[in-house]
């Protein structure tokens, strides 16, 4: 978040970027950013679609992961699927960030243990 505002003719810039998986935002908060009603986040979480932090005394706190899981529902949603569908998908789609996880670790160990390529001629 940048926020910058004169201060006489010096310019005053603050600038705070916040882990993106910490919880920040309240569910009324966390509903406006992702236009829907809090009800519908309640639903959410209690489907398994979503789950929001908790501050020391109960609350709910949505991260801005949540909030991009929040808006990437209601894509799906408005493709049509219903929220068996959605977690079917949001399912696939982890199993798919950790394959490729795992290929990409698989390929740094191998490559620590061949060297890098050779650029050797080709020979006719």
């Amino acid at each position: 978040m940048t926020a910058g505002r004169p201060l006489g003719s010096a310019m005053v810039s603050l600038r705070w970027e916040a882990d993106p998986a910490q919880g920040l935002y309240s569910i009324s908060i966390a509903a406006e950013l992702a236009g829907l009603h809090p009800q519908t986040l309640r639903i959410y979480e209690r489907e398994g679609l979503i789950d929001p932090g908790r501050s020391a005394g109960g609350t709910r706190r949505y991260s801005q992961n949540d909030i991009t899981r929040l808006l990437e529902i209601t894509a799906l949603t408005g493709d049509g699927l219903n929220l068996a569908g959605i977690r079917r998908v949001l399912a696939l789609q982890e199993k798919t960030r950790q394959l490729h996880a795992e290929i990409a670790r698989l390929k740094a160990a191998h490559r620590r243990t061949t060297g890098p390529p050779s650029s050797a001629p080709d020979r006719p």
